[in-house]
């Protein structure tokens, strides 16, 4: 006959039942401080609260995803204006961004150093940082303008 330690007959058991609800304990201690244990705590000064958690009950069933079919014939999807206007007003937020962007976090190698090589150099932003800021300067002025041609204006 087998003979089974305590402890592993119950590990047995646990490992058989069926995850249901769990008891968590919540604690405030007299300062206010909140934990939370698994199991009833010994001679604790403060207020112990069971907590029932039922681990199947936030569940959720999704629908399936299916995206949406693209426009046939060059038709634009209801909600666009017809005329283009929210995507130039998309397009001149986006550069706008980008641009401020560019301005608030230059990259690496948008710096030369000058100076003494000992030592005493400093950085000093380049033409390539220019040009970069010069072309997105001039890609939101083509895009305003094109928004406001969409919007009717000229």
């Amino acid at each position: 006959m087998l003979r089974m330690n305590p402890w592993m007959l119950a590990l047995a058991v646990a490992l058989a039942l069926p995850a249901g609800a769990q008891t968590l304990y919540k604690l405030v201690d007299k300062n206010g401080k909140v934990t939370y244990s698994e199991s009833p705590p010994k001679d604790f000064d403060g207020k112990v609260t069971p907590l029932d958690i039922d681990p199947t009950r936030n569940t959720a069933t999704l629908p399936k995803y299916e995206p949406a079919a693209a426009p046939k014939g060059g038709v634009r999807p209801p909600g666009n204006g017809g005329n283009g206007a929210s995507e130039a007003r998309s397009r001149v937020e986006q550069l706008r961004k980008q641009l401020q962007d560019a301005r608030d976090n230059p990259r690496e190698e948008d710096y030369d150093r000058v100076g003494n090589a000992g030592g005493g150099t400093r950085p000093v932003l380049n033409d390539t940082y220019r040009k970069r800021i010069a072309k997105l300067e001039e890609e939101l002025a083509r895009a305003e303008l094109q928004l406001r041609r969409s919007e009717g204006g000229r």
